[in-house]
């Protein structure tokens, strides 16, 4: 586990804060160690690949140049005879790396604009045990890689949640009722997003 504090924090502070935490911790990574999660992946002909909630069925192809595109129901990947499963892997992450930053170049001004709330920055991130997180001191927002996996109203509660953690830390009522104010079915999608597969992940 990685712990992010100010730099001027001293080691026992973030130790003592991290204790009274523990709870928390291990029930957030409980909740997504108990969710479903896709098969190892070796990127063959047959696998699934998902798109904003969307089902295609890797189609793959041999060439002197990565590529990815979708016809129908097809994801048509296009690899070096080669090239390992690593390789594969990282170019289909980094595939769904831009697919993400496109729908957030789009949706987070949008949500900005409706709640007032404005972050300073953004960056997508590969987590294994948030979908995002924000850091109330530089007003940075970080979204899980894996959300372009995911529905596209998924990705758009994780900014808002993310949005409204910067006024307010805690999931506590006012959390709840800005929630509320600006996305009213905000919890039959959380539980859409907590139900969709995550990555195959080893022990």
């Amino acid at each position: 586990m990685t712990v992010s504090a100010p730099l001027a924090m001293s080691d026992e502070a973030i130790e003592r804060f991290v204790r009274t935490k523990v709870s928390w911790i291990k029930t957030q990574i409980s909740k997504f160690d108990s969710q479903p999660r896709q098969s190892a992946r070796e990127y063959v002909s047959g696998e699934t690949l998902y798109l904003w909630g969307k089902q295609f069925f890797l189609q793959i192809e041999y060439g002197n140049k990565y590529s990815l595109k979708l016809s129908g129901e097809k994801a048509i990947l296009t690899i070096r005879n080669e090239s390992t499963v690593a390789q594969r892997e990282n170019f289909v992450r980094e595939w769904y790396r831009e697919q993400l930053k496109v729908e957030i170049t789009r949706l987070l001004p949008q949500w900005e604009q409706t709640t007032g709330l404005k972050c300073a920055s953004w960056q997508t991130k590969y987590m294994t045990t948030h979908w995002g997180t924000c850091s109330t001191k530089t007003g940075k927002i970080w979204l899980n890689l894996q959300l372009a996996k995911k529905p596209l109203q998924c990705l758009e509660y994780v900014i808002l949640h993310e949005l409204v953690h910067l006024v307010e830390k805690h999931h506590n009522d006012r959390f709840v009722s800005l929630m509320d104010k600006y996305m009213p079915m905000w919890r039959e999608v959380k539980s859409t997003l907590n139900g969709q597969a995550l990555d195959f992940m080893l022990e």
